[in-house]
């Protein structure tokens, strides 16, 4: 892509998600991975789901304070869950769904969920998975 502002590479060797390693072209990221308990693998190690989670929750987690600052509102705490389930498909293969849970201190409950609305049409995860997968958003205010 010509008009990319930055392109992340990453490789997997061994077995993939079922024993083998991931590492990012530039050393930062070195995991192993591992098939987790609930998917009848041995666990031990994180997994693709796991990535992809931390990846998400950061992304919106930044897409939502960035929101925030374009509309001049502040809040005094905040954090992003994500959580990213592998299901089965009807097609016997597997898909996933994501629920992001976004925590907001300092602003009313309207705020937080106008926040979080702008935030998930601004993440490029979200927007890439749009349409995709099943996705949900909620706001809690602590």
């Amino acid at each position: 892509m010509s008009d990319s502002l930055y392109t992340a590479i990453a490789t997997s060797t061994g077995d993939g998600r079922a024993g083998g390693r991931a590492v990012s072209s530039d050393g930062l990221v070195d995991v192993k991975l591992a098939v987790p308990p609930e998917m009848g693998g041995p666990g031990g190690a994180t997994n693709p789901e796991q990535l992809f989670a931390a990846g998400w929750a950061s992304c919106f987690h930044s897409a939502l304070k960035a929101v925030a600052a374009a509309q001049k509102v502040t809040f005094t705490d905040s954090a992003v869950v994500a959580e990213i389930s592998v299901v089965p498909t009807e097609q016997g293969g597997y898909s996933l769904a994501a629920a992001l849970h976004v925590e907001l201190a300092g602003v009313d409950q309207a705020a937080a969920d106008a926040l979080v609305a702008a935030a998930h049409t601004v993440c490029p995860y979200s927007n890439a998975t749009r349409g995709n997968i099943p996705v949900t958003v909620d706001a809690t205010v602590a």
